[in-house]
């Protein structure tokens, strides 16, 4: 999703292959040994596999014409540092509360969910704190930081939406409710056809508002 989204801002077109990653195609796994998604395969043989770098490359290649880096370019370590917690500790923790069964300890037991899901939540709380200073996490203008955290955040409530809906965060309940709402959220969960071994790519990719 941040991927996709990336590249809708940019206004670039890219060719979008759709797979389930319970059947990786031959050539996924020969562009990418990960075997994860996102995945992009540049014209000069790099590839990006992580979808931080793919928003980078994106707004990037494009000139960034939504604006979407102007938080990075104003603070460069502050951007570097959310992004880091950002898909460091608080993306275990969501794995490990959403997917509690998947994972163990160092000593064989089943993960804490729960503990997760608390650790998780001091994240949160600190966005919600900075949701109440600016509009966005990027300033005043929605941005990078912004849709970089929105689909993790959204993949956390859905775990538990009664719970995520019951706490007192409403500067960010009220900023995820509105990404939901916005025809960004709605053109990136669009599905495509399951992608076939040698059947031309779907073009993906949209004007920038």
């Amino acid at each position: 999703m941040r991927a996709r989204m990336a590249v809708m801002a940019s206004g670039l077109t890219v060719g979008l292959r759709e797979i389930l990653l319970r059947d990786k195609p031959a050539a996924f796994r020969a562009a990418s040994p990960k075997a994860t998604v996102p995945v992009l395969e540049l014209g000069d043989g790099i590839v990006l596999d992580e979808s931080r770098d793919i928003m980078f490359w994106a707004l990037g290649t494009s000139g960034d014409p939504a604006g979407w880096l102007n938080c990075y370019h104003q603070d460069e370590q502050a951007a570097i540092a959310f992004l880091d917690r950002l898909e460091g500790p608080f993306k275990t923790d969501l794995d490990k509360y959403k997917y509690a069964t998947r994972y163990r300890t160092e000593q064989g037991a089943p993960v804490d969910g729960l503990a997760h899901r608390a650790a998780g939540a001091v994240f949160l709380s600190d966005i919600n704190t900075s949701l109440a200073r600016t509009p966005f996490l990027s300033g005043e203008v929605i941005g990078l930081m912004d849709y970089a955290s929105l689909p993790f955040i959204r993949q956390f409530r859905i775990a538990d939406e009664s719970w995520f809906d019951a706490q007192e965060w409403p500067f960010l309940q009220a900023w995820l409710q509105d990404f939901l709402a916005s025809d960004m959220f709605r053109s990136v969960m669009v599905k495509y056809e399951l992608w076939q071994e040698g059947a031309p790519p779907v073009l993906f990719g949209s004007e920038p508002a």
